[in-house]
């Protein structure tokens, strides 16, 4: 409280050193804030395109999928799928996007010719080829949409962090240091009253009694004058 507060000119210059630093500190996280949420506003338009790719893709692969065990049987797609011997590598980096780290996921080894895929040209068909590029299609779909739905989450989590310290300047900090600079402002002004009270009461006292010096002295001189010494 500001009440707990010495008011003295020490920590009135202390406070308004902190009101400043705490108003640069908020406009500063206020621009963060904004300049994050105008990103977040990107991603997630990227993201609900991304997700509509993915949701897209999964039906082509799933018809696709279906296409080659009624054309091929069950058993023939699940020896093609088995027959795979190199398998999709991910790597993931890092970026930043205004001081938020987020994943960067490269993928390699999805993409795949007939001859990659294990099976051979005598153990394919055409149905069990277009399942397979579907679901390499529906892979790198799916890699894209975890880099995107992972960097819109630590999006909102930053902007969420954020708004939280913007909010505790705004409507905490900042007016508790408010009210502490006026407490010692209103005190200080009290003092100085108080103190150019006291100034004046001590210089009229100084005057009444150098004039009461004054006319001590000019009734001494007065007497002085009626009555003079006697001449022996």
């Amino acid at each position: 409280m500001a009440k707990d507060v010495k008011p003295t000119r020490k920590n009135l210059m202390a406070i308004e050193d902190r009101i400043d630093l705490s108003e640069r500190g908020h406009d500063t996280l206020e621009q963060k804030r904004d300049g994050l949420i105008m990103e977040f506003m990107d991603i997630l338009d990227q993201a609900q395109d991304v997700r509509s790719d993915v949701s897209e893709t999964y039906d082509t692969a799933q018809r696709k999928i279906d296409m080659a065990r009624a054309m091929e049987g069950d058993v023939a797609v699940r020896g093609a799928a088995a027959a795979l011997k190199e398998h999709p590598e991910i790597t993931t980096q890092s970026k930043n996007i205004m001081g938020v780290v987020v994943p960067q996921i490269e993928s390699s080894k999805v993409r795949k010719s007939i001859d990659e895929r294990g099976y051979g040209l005598l153990g394919s068909s055409a149905r069990i080829d277009e399942a397979a590029d579907a679901y390499e299609d529906l892979l790198e779909k799916i890699i894209l949409a975890a880099e995107v739905e992972t960097a819109m989450k630590k999006m909102l989590t930053e902007i969420e962090t954020t708004k939280r310290r913007v909010n505790a300047l705004e409507f905490t900090l900042l007016p508790r240091l408010y009210e502490n600079q006026e407490y010692i402002e209103q005190k200080l002004e009290e003092q100085e009253r108080e103190e150019i009270f006291r100034l004046k009461k001590i210089k009229a006292k100084k005057e009444a009694e150098e004039k009461a010096e004054e006319e001590a002295a000019a009734e001494s001189e007065a007497a002085a004058v009626e009555d003079p010494e006697p001449a022996d």
